[in-house]
């Protein structure tokens, strides 16, 4: 994308609610943003945003406004998540799903939204495993840009920069132990003195299998990196940063594999029920 078009996209994203719902059809309010600085997608997809959203999109972009596509929902009312808490199992899958840290809670204890951080993106009621999160209308007959401020829009955006900041940090750091952690065991390995030659090849299996773990899990960070970012301004880092963020969100992002297990996880372990 030349720089002109990332400069669109920057008005774009701007001009949208920041709710993250994915409802259009991409991963989140920038992807959108993209896709109709490209001309991919048009500017009727943001349910959120409704008609005064489109309106504004157009008026960016120089079309005619277009009817809310039904495809991506209707426009309506904003509501936030509610969580009965009787039922809530402390799975964190809600907790996993939010864009914008919406939801407080731990592991096998009881979740909560926090309605004033909730932007009514809803993502977090698929996933639920009993079925104990309801969306509830907070705005009344007030719909669109009608429930919603660029207030709320631009803290939003700061929460879900800061979510995608702290995820790429966390998979940095469980990349970095289970590094320490392979490293630790082939010194082990190493130092053992084996008294037989079945107990020699023992070792030496022991020892290349860790080996090529620590390899491929090496190959796997390289491969990660964004290329071409040495010299680069402050403004195309944030945005190499963020699409690094989006694409650790999506699970795109490999992570190395436990010496211990050979597994790639998932999530980090610390985190799940």
């Amino acid at each position: 994308m030349n720089p002109a078009a990332k400069s669109l996209a920057d008005h774009i994203e701007a001009l949208l609610p920041q709710t993250q719902c994915t409802k259009c059809g991409f991963s989140g309010c920038r992807p959108y943003a993209e896709a109709m600085a490209s001309g991919e997608a048009a500017c009727n997809r943001c349910p959120p945003g409704g008609a005064q959203g489109i309106a504004r999109l157009a008026a960016l972009l120089g079309t005619e406004p277009l009817p809310l596509d039904p495809e991506h929902g209707t426009e309506q009312p904003r509501a936030v998540a509610r969580i009965d808490e009787t039922l809530c199992i402390g799975c964190t899958l809600c907790i996993q799903a939010c864009p914008v840290d919406a939801i407080a809670g731990a592991a096998k204890q009881m979740h909560t939204v926090i309605p004033d951080l909730c932007t009514g993106c809803d993502l977090c009621v698929a996933p639920c495993p009993v079925d104990c999160i309801d969306m509830v209308p907070v705005t009344g007959q007030r719909t669109g840009w009608d429930a919603w401020s660029q207030a709320q829009a631009d803290a939003a955006h700061a929460r879900y920069q800061a979510r995608n900041a702290r995820l790429v940090r966390e998979r940095a750091e469980n990349d970095a132990r289970l590094a320490a952690k392979a490293a630790a065991k082939l010194a082990a390995v190493q130092a053992e003195a084996p008294q037989t030659e079945a107990e020699r090849a023992a070792q030496e299996r022991k020892r290349a299998i860790i080996q090529a773990a620590i390899e491929r899990a090496r190959q796997k960070q390289q491969a990660a990196q964004p290329r071409n970012t040495e010299n680069v301004t402050a403004a195309v880092q944030a945005q190499i940063d963020a699409a690094e963020a989006r694409r650790a969100r999506l699970g795109l992002t490999p992570q190395p594999a436990d010496p211990d297990t050979g597994h790639t996880p998932a999530t980090d372990p610390e985190q799940e029920p």
